[in-house]
């Protein structure tokens, strides 16, 4: 994969390109990283990106022009066909999981970091592909945004975790939040582990952890239980949980 990130802040990004799971990625080639300052593309003699909004109003917005020229030089020397060009903005679509598996799945994504009050309406109806948020919430720029996304996506391709098991658990990845973990000791302050993780039983270590992630799901994002559809044996342990929390407040 071939990751652009287009901002005027470009020192922002090398600390988090280049450490941990990110840089491990790049190291064995599963993805490319180019951070460009779009600046560089403005074709005025102060190099100025943003300009005050026709019918006036507080604030600057982005120009068009070297958005524009920035994408279209990226996308022309790109190997990998038509990049997906996102644009982070607190009007996008809200960033998920599903989100970030669908993204995972392109060779080629550029991201347009945006600062001041806005783009022009140009760049996103003819340049952008995606306009993606990270939350209900606004940032002083898309850079964060960015880096949040690249995160999440990157973890997901081959062989960058290196057991390839290990995100198709996470949280939201089988519509559910993850079952709880645990590790040595086995008795932490009289805190002990389930005893049925020490059993050595896969079977039920499994149907301990399907359960245990419904029960998290339940009683921490009950909205994720809307659109999920359950086997009979979590319709089962729903209502068992159910019960269990008319129980508690009866009390």
């Amino acid at each position: 994969m071939k990751i652009d990130v287009l901002t005027l802040f470009p020192e922002m990004f090398p600390g988090v390109l280049g450490s941990s799971i990110l840089k491990r990625a790049e190291d064995i080639k599963a993805v490319s990283y180019r951070v460009v300052n779009f600046r560089n593309y403005a074709d005025n003699k102060h190099h100025t990106v943003d300009d005050y909004p026709y019918g006036g109003g507080a604030g600057m917005v982005l120009k068009p022009q070297p958005i524009f020229d920035a994408v279209e030089d990226l996308s022309t020397n790109s190997e990998s066909g038509k990049p997906r060009v996102i644009l982070l903005c607190p009007q996008g679509e809200r960033f998920n999981q599903k989100k970030a598996e669908e993204l995972a799945k392109a060779e080629h994504l550029i991201f347009v970091c945006g600062h001041y009050e806005g783009y022009d309406e140009r760049i996103r109806e003819h340049v952008v592909t995606d306009e993606i948020s990270i939350g209900d919430f606004v940032l002083t720029g898309g850079e964060l945004g960015a880096m949040v996304i690249i995160d999440s996506i990157v973890r997901l391709l081959p062989d960058v975790l290196g057991n390839e098991q290990s995100h198709m658990r996470d949280s939201f990845s089988t519509g559910l939040l993850e079952h709880p973990h645990y590790t040595r000791p086995a008795d932490f302050r009289d805190m002990k582990v389930p005893e049925v993780l020490l059993s050595g039983n896969h079977r039920l270590i499994d149907e301990w952890r399907a359960k245990e992630s419904l029960r998290r799901t339940f009683s921490r994002r009950p909205d994720l239980l809307e659109d999920f559809q359950m086997d009979d044996k979590q319709k089962k342990w729903l209502q068992e949980f159910i019960k269990e929390q008319e129980g508690k407040s009866e009390k």
